[in-house]
């Protein structure tokens, strides 16, 4: 990765530390969007019906949603203040002026927000409009999180730094190219384990954990205490038999380019330690086996675990991945499918906290993968994919996923809101999210491999905690598996 010159006035140090402040703002108006929505959740306003202060309640049992009430209240406050500062200081300080008035605005709406809450809590929350009160929070975050991706582009970026062609892969020592032809042990047993790691090598079983654990969340937002054994065993298998067509069929398809990439020459296909005919029956059985088990749950997991096969080997690989830059954004519906067949899983329909999952996972995943596409631009580059700092270059790239984690954020609220998850789940995303955000922001300033891999494990820990939790308090805190 090219470290960028950063064309804007103000030194290093004052960069960082308004950068910095931008960060915390940003994190502190999301912070008090979770508690809000936990607020709104547990019905705690209706325990204070006062403003500013609340008046201690009758009902001994009340006790808990007034602390909740007087917890939203108090980072209402410390948040202002730190809005208020964040505003002063663009203001008077060397900012652009598109972050000077981002920033403005939001500061101004928050104080509108501050009145719209006081009626809320005085009048119930239809005195002015329901979800007044949270969308406009939603708004304020989204010019915080705008001003701080313009800010740190300015700070830290270049004009143009999209990359030209880079040279093809060099022979290895031995002078054999890369994604060459393997040659097989002598010994019948190594050679069947070396054949048998080949075909679990084309599963692409590093993705299974989390998209079983995505649809495992969908499960568990459907049927809480009510999720059965055989339910889990049939979903979860079919979906790992699912993954394993799907990623078959993808080294199949692009077998010819693998041998191009640095990181995947290796791959069996690439190196013809598979037949393409042995792939393709070994991608078919798995497909029918999937859509097998899906099949003894109901129809709809089936025709969903299908369109997930077909999406990520047909739509993807063939027509999004080769020829457009937002192949990685459209390429999120693959990812997000797993929590749609959670929820038909056990309901037999598609339902909207299913929706709202699956929308966390489809945002999450360029703020994801684009890490990964920085730290891999040149092979990217070399096998011809116009992956987005390829095409658009490091600094669109590094803006795009202070996008696209702020849109994240803003799903898991939305994911809040309309679920029942609770307190445990927004101390979660708050502390992960407040880590991935922190991780892209100093891959702003550091523009090297080791800080895109550190951001895109920041967001595999973002998502697996959020699942993980979503689990936890769907099973355990609401009841068990049955």
């Amino acid at each position: 990765m090219a470290t960028a010159s950063a064309p804007f006035p103000r030194p290093i140090g004052t960069r960082q530390r308004f950068s910095a402040l931008l960060a915390a703002t940003a994190l502190g108006v999301y912070l008090l969007l979770i508690i809000g929505a936990t607020t709104s959740i547990t019905n705690a306003a209706s325990a204070c019906s006062t403003w500013p202060t609340c008046h201690a309640p009758v009902d001994p049992l009340s006790q808990t949603e007034l602390a909740i009430a007087w917890g939203h209240r108090i980072a209402a406050v410390l948040v202002g203040a730190l809005v208020a500062v964040t505003a002063v200081t663009a203001l008077l300080g060397d900012v652009s002026s598109r972050v000077r008035w981002t920033i403005l605005v939001g500061a101004v709406l928050y104080v509108v927000q501050v009145g719209v809450g006081a009626v809320t809590a005085i009048s119930g929350p239809a005195a002015i409009a329901p979800g007044l009160h949270l969308g406009l929070g939603l708004v304020i975050f989204a010019a915080i999180v705008l001003a701080l991706a313009w800010d740190l582009e300015l700070a830290t970026g270049t004009a143009n730094d999209s990359m030209d062609a880079p040279e093809p892969l060099e022979a290895d020592a031995t002078g054999a190219e890369a994604g060459s032809a393997r040659s097989l042990p002598s010994g019948g047993l190594a050679r069947a384990r070396l054949t048998a790691f080949a075909y679990f090598k084309m599963m692409k079983p590093r993705l299974m954990w989390l998209l079983c654990l995505v649809a495992a969340a969908g499960m568990a937002l459907a049927a809480g205490p009510a999720l059965d054994r055989y339910t889990i065993v049939a979903t979860l298998g079919g979906g790992v038999l699912a993954i394993g067509a799907s990623g078959t069929f993808n080294h199949v398809l692009e077998r010819d380019v693998d041998r191009k990439m640095s990181r995947t020459a290796d791959r069996p296909l690439a190196t013809d330690l598979v037949p393409v005919r042995n792939a393709l029956a070994f991608g078919g059985l798995l497909t029918v086996v999937s859509l097998g088990m899906f099949l003894t749950i109901n129809r709809l997991a089936a025709a969903l675990g299908l369109a997930a096969i077909i999406f990520y080997s047909v739509v993807y690989t063939l027509m999004l991945k080769p020829n457009t830059v937002q192949n990685t954004v459209i390429g999120g519906a693959a990812g997000a499918l797993p929590a749609l067949i959670g929820w038909a899983a056990v309901t037999n329909e598609i339902g909207l906290p299913g929706l709202a999952l699956a929308g966390v996972i489809f945002l999450w995943t360029p703020a994801h993968f684009y890490n990964l596409a920085l730290a891999y631009q040149d092979d990217y580059a070399r096998g011809g994919f116009p992956m987005m700092p390829v095409v658009r270059g490091e600094t669109e790239t590094r803006k795009h996923i202070i996008y696209y984690i702020a849109a994240t954020l803003v799903g898991t609220v939305a994911l809040a809101w309309i679920t029942d998850l609770g307190a445990l789940y927004a101390a979660t995303v708050a502390i992960f999210g407040g880590i991935f955000l922190w991780a892209a922001i100093v891959l702003h300033f550091e523009q090297t491999e080791t800080a895109a891999f550190r951001a895109f494990h920041a967001s595999n820990a973002f998502l697996g905690a959020v699942l993980v939790v979503i689990l936890v308090e769907a099973l355990v805190f609401t009841g068990s598996i049955v």
